[in-house]
């Protein structure tokens, strides 16, 4: 079975995104993302469908405590967030988190 990448963010984010063939977004306006964002994240979380879930890091900041950590815990499918700031030690986090192992661990 194969599971899809789905996006969640504003408009602007999530259309270059679906130009490359993502079909599964939620477009959540800027004005909007407090009231809307975390049934956004929760849709995704729950879709047996999704694998990847992709969000700009910003976005973590307008999820409320319950379903941020739900989000950023959750192994299947698993959050990736990019822009921000996140960083390599970010980035290595969320790539140990999605496949098990640590990568760049030199022991």
């Amino acid at each position: 079975m194969s599971q899809e990448i789905a996006v969640i963010g504003s408009p602007e984010f999530t259309t270059g995104f679906r130009l490359a063939g993502v079909r599964k977004f939620a477009d959540v306006p800027a004005d909007e993302k407090d009231e809307q964002l975390d049934g956004a994240v929760e849709e995704m979380l729950t879709d047996d469908d999704v694998g990847i879930v992709v969000m700009h890091d910003d976005d973590l900041s307008h999820l409320s405590r319950g379903v941020r950590k739900d989000a950023e815990t959750s192994v299947e499918p698993v959050l990736v967030t990019l822009g921000g700031g996140t960083g390599s030690g970010g980035l290595r986090e969320q790539i140990k988190r999605a496949i098990g192992i640590d990568l760049m661990d030199e022991d």
